[in-house]
């Protein structure tokens, strides 16, 4: 059985389980390890290669077992959430076919990576596609694949330019008097460690802008320091964001 199909019957476990038990992760399977070894030692008999397949199994398998298990923890305490904080009841949720094919997807994305920002994103999308009138399942399915596909600095570049004012204030960052510059500089000033690394920003951006994710062709056009801080995320964008953004963000 493979990951994938564990994670589906795990998930097909937790939206089935008793309302006591609902939001306990699922614990790793150690026979999974074991069952890897001894294959490998038959396995090396008949198949050249086979053992060393089944060595790399055995080596990567728990740390999967507990990426998935930390999952399954997230998307529990987050529908916990949801359920307490605006009545979504969740049992309605195990006949809802296009939320059902959206965590999956999202559970699949989350396996692959160790990104705890990527993590959260998609935590978020799920809880998101519980909601009553969610966005439609093309649109979901996009965003998802944007989550896979992008660095964390692709969603952190879109979260400065969507409002750069207000994340320079929460984040105590300034561009000091800048009376003419670029956009460059703005990222440079958000994010220090990106300083004078114009060969990854550069490149972030020529991707997000091939997406009509952003508005401006380049970082480097001089303009005017309220054009600097102007937003440049379109309404593709802004959709996106808050997409994989915490529906609890607004609360008190």
């Amino acid at each position: 059985m493979d990951v994938i199909e564990k994670l589906y019957n795990n998930w097909l476990w937790f939206m089935t389980m008793s309302e006591e038990e609902k939001y306990k992760p699922p614990k790793p399977d150690k026979a999974d390890v074991a069952h890897a070894v001894t294959r490998s030692g038959l396995g090396a008999i008949p198949i050249a290669g086979t053992a060393s397949v089944e060595l790399l199994n055995a080596i990567v398998t728990p740390s999967l077992e507990k990426r998935k298990s930390e999952w399954m923890e997230l998307i529990g305490e987050g529908l916990r959430e949801l359920e307490q904080k605006m009545e979504i009841v969740l049992d309605s949720l195990q006949t809802n076919d296009s939320f059902t094919d959206i965590a999956l997807e999202a559970s699949q994305i989350a396996i692959r990576t160790s990104s705890k920002e990527k993590h959260e994103a998609l935590r978020n999308a799920v809880l998101n596609s519980a909601l009553p009138s969610p966005i439609e399942e093309s649109m979901q399915r996009m965003f998802l694949s944007f989550v896979d596909t992008f660095t964390v600095w692709h969603i952190k570049l879109l979260h400065l330019f969507s409002d750069p004012e207000k994340f320079l204030q929460e984040n105590s960052a300034n561009l000091g008097n800048l009376s003419l510059g670029a956009p460059a500089h703005l990222v440079e000033a958000a994010y220090p460690e990106l300083r004078g690394r114009r060969d990854i920003y550069d490149l972030v951006w020529k991707d997000l802008n091939s997406r009509a994710l952003v508005n401006l062709d380049t970082l480097h056009i001089m303009m005017t320091g309220s054009g600097v801080v102007a937003k440049r995320t379109t309404e593709i964008a802004d959709l996106f964001l808050n997409f994989i953004r915490s529906p609890f963000e607004d609360e008190p």
